[in-house]
């Protein structure tokens, strides 16, 4: 039997994670600088916008952009280690025993994670409404916020602790058939 397809399946699978990992960081780290430079520039951004614009747009609305950013670090730090435990899962799969215990613990906890995700959407999005609907009197300020249901993303949800129980349940009857051989 030829395993040269499922090998390379499992490495594009790994470098994919890595790579989503790295991706999660870079935009960690961006998030963090832009919530130090507005902490710390505050009133520097607050003049260019009144000597910008005047009184027709008003103070740079700092609460809802650091809960944006809040949210948006919260959601990529939930993914970074979503995409962590999924290259996990991988290499037990390619150790040839995907049906360990701990799969199923890990895509148990790669659900929740992606619910927690799907909730913070919601005030992320409320927020990122109350930035668009600030900036609307600026000239050339074209935002657009997604604010929809996702329902690819709480079809994920379902399909991982679906996929939980179902490695759950594998484990069970590998011990047991090891119980009787």
């Amino acid at each position: 039997m030829n395993e040269k397809p499922n090998d390379l399946l499992l490495m594009a699978g790994k470098v994919l994670t890595v790579i989503m990992q790295i991706f999660m960081a870079i935009g960690a780290a961006a998030l963090l600088i832009a919530t130090i430079a507005i902490l710390f520039a505050q009133d520097m951004i607050n003049a260019e916008i009144a000597s910008e614009f005047g009184d027709a747009v008003g103070t740079f609305p700092l609460f809802p952009a650091l809960g944006v950013f809040i949210l948006a670090f919260a959601c990529i730090a939930l993914i970074y280690l979503f995409c962590g435990r999924l290259r996990a899962i991988i290499s037990t799969v390619g150790d040839g025993d995907p049906f360990a215990p701990v799969n199923a613990d890990r895509l148990n906890v790669m659900a929740w994670m992606l619910l927690v995700v799907q909730v913070l959407a919601i005030p992320l999005s409320g927020l990122g409404l109350l930035l668009a609907k600030w900036a609307e009197p600026m000239d050339n300020a074209d935002i657009t916020i997604d604010a929809g249901l996702d329902l690819t993303g709480i079809l994920m949800v379902i399909i991982l602790f679906i996929l939980a129980r179902v490695f759950k349940h594998g484990a069970a009857m590998r011990e047991d058939l090891e119980g009787t051989v």
